[in-house]
């Protein structure tokens, strides 16, 4: 658990923001916490960001709704945020995060890309990244990842 006013996880909302905010886009299901290693590395690095994590610490599985109103969350978070940061670990293939980073990368938020090293679709999203955003820098350690956002809230 996390206890700092610049950390927002699901369900919470986010009220007005005065800093730019990033969104901790990657595997959930099946995947290791990574987000709160990275919220943690950001929350460090900077004070000038607001961490926007879509992992639950208790999500309620057996809740009808409960998918619905976290998919709804994530897409207001998505978009409120400034910049999207994704990170596929090797644990899974994680559709969804392919289809945002997808969707994300035709827009002109910022985003960037971490491949941990054994994912198994590795070289397809770095080629697609390269294709579309030839400028994002997709790195493969996680604290790769931290610095490029904590980097990016100081220009």
């Amino acid at each position: 658990m996390i206890n700092d006013p610049r950390y927002i996880e699901a369900p919470k909302e986010a009220g007005a923001l005065s800093h730019r905010s990033v969104f901790l886009a990657g595997g959930i299901t099946g995947c290791p916490d990574w987000q709160t290693t990275m919220a943690k590395g950001l929350l460090e690095a900077t004070r000038e960001l607001v961490i926007f994590n879509p992992r639950r610490e208790n999500f309620p599985i057996h809740e009808p709704r409960a998918a619905e109103a976290q998919i709804a969350w994530e897409h207001r978070h998505l978009r409120a945020s400034s910049a999207v940061s994704f990170w596929f670990c090797k644990d899974t293939i994680q559709p969804i995060v392919l289809y945002e980073l997808g969707a994300w990368s035709m827009t002109s938020k910022h985003i960037f890309v971490g491949v941990e090293p054994g994912y198994p679709r590795e070289q397809d999203v770095r080629i697609q990244t390269r294709l579309v955003r030839p400028y994002v820098n997709v790195v493969s350690k996680l604290e790769d990842l931290v610095k490029q956002v904590a980097d990016w809230t100081k220009s």
